[in-house]
């Protein structure tokens, strides 16, 4: 059977099919656990949490499954190493976005306080509370962090965007890799080289690190149905991580409304910018960031970017000033259909059944 692959084995799941780990307060306990009791794996991301938060969702997928489920973390959480950035530079920015926050008749924020990297606290969290699974973006964990991870028997898996990311993470011992395409929603999570430069599509990095590595891979990145899944497991994955198409679904941490966009003609218009938070990532088109292509050396690095942007968005909700909010979303958004996690899941699984049954 399809499902039964080498890493669908070591996660101790039926279906090796990963609910995509958002972060920023698009997660849920409820569709983690859903998924997982489902015979998937849930994911959540978790790397805007305090330690302290960690160990509340953690406790609670716990007591709302008993299967496997996936913590993510991000490596790198900032762009800037003194956690600020000069005066002459925030206020380049400001200019910048000024016409916007004059349309919505708001002040002009302050420059942001400066950031400090959360990652290692959060990390020791990881560690304490044994999650099933641990996944990260943005880099590599230290090699003291994933041997701690193997006796603890926290099964790890990193996201690369090049076959050299792969490459790198095969080479620190990874236990899987996440071959993300640029097809995905989300933010790319690059770390050898500039994201610009990074947007391989999913089918053909899968091809490429397949070609390259020995270890499981997980494709990621326009995959929405059973075809999807059938078409990674025959180019050489082992499981296949879902974003978008769970982010629509009503047990996400979505708002009502970006639910409702991801379903909408607006869904067949998704773009890459730096425009909202610093780093590149893939949303549905709003005027935002169509007006700022070519703008991302005037945008504040992240996280300071979305630390300034957030009055802003705040406001464009309370105003219902859609093309100045930021919707995540990727390029397989034009086909979802459905709104259920539960009837989602199993239409993964019974469209790839009959994909290989036939």
């Amino acid at each position: 059977m399809w499902n039964n692959t080498s890493l669908a084995k070591i996660l101790g799941v039926q279906y090796p099919i990963l609910q995509g780990p958002f972060g920023g307060g698009l997660s849920s306990v409820k569709l983690t656990a859903t998924i997982s009791n489902l015979g998937g794996v849930g994911g959540f991301g978790a790397y805007t949490l305090t330690p302290d938060e960690i160990v509340n969702i953690n406790s609670q997928i716990r007591q709302a499954t008993d299967k496997p489920f996936n913590i993510n973390l991000w490596i790198s959480d900032t762009d800037t190493p003194t956690g600020t950035v000069p005066e002459a530079d925030f206020q380049k920015t400001a200019a910048l976005f000024q016409p916007y926050f004059d349309e919505l008749g708001i002040p002009m924020p302050q420059k942001p306080a400066p950031f400090v990297s959360r990652f290692e606290n959060q990390v020791q969290v990881i560690l304490d509370t044994r999650p099933p699974i641990f996944s990260f973006m943005f880099g590599i964990p230290s090699p003291d962090i994933l041997e701690q991870c193997k006796r603890r028997g926290i099964v790890t898996m990193g996201a690369a965007t090049t076959l050299d990311e792969a490459i790198a993470l095969e080479a620190a011992g990874v236990d899987s890799i996440i071959a993300s395409g640029f097809e995905a929603g989300g933010h790319r999570p690059s770390f050898l080289a500039a994201s610009e430069n990074s947007l391989t599509g999913t089918f053909v990095l899968l091809q490429q690190i397949a070609d390259k590595v020995r270890t499981p891979i997980i494709a990621a990145g326009g995959i929405a149905t059973g075809k999807g899944i059938a078409a990674a497991l025959t180019l050489g994955a082992e499981a296949v991580q879902v974003g978008t198409a769970f982010l629509a679904c009503e047990e996400s941490g979505a708002l009502d409304i970006h639910r409702e966009m991801l379903f909408s003609d607006k869904a067949k218009y998704s773009l890459l910018s730096r425009a909202f938070t610093g780093r590149l990532g893939r949303g549905l088109r709003s005027r935002i960031s169509g007006e700022m292509q070519g703008q991302q050396p005037n945008h504040l690095p992240f996280p300071l970017q979305t630390q300034f942007m957030s009055s802003l968005r705040k406001t464009a909700l309370e105003q219902q000033k859609w093309d100045l909010v930021l919707f995540w979303g990727g390029q397989i958004a034009p086909i979802l259909k459905h709104r259920k996690a539960a009837d989602l899941m199993h239409a993964l699984i019974n469209d790839t059944n009959a994909h290989f049954a036939g």
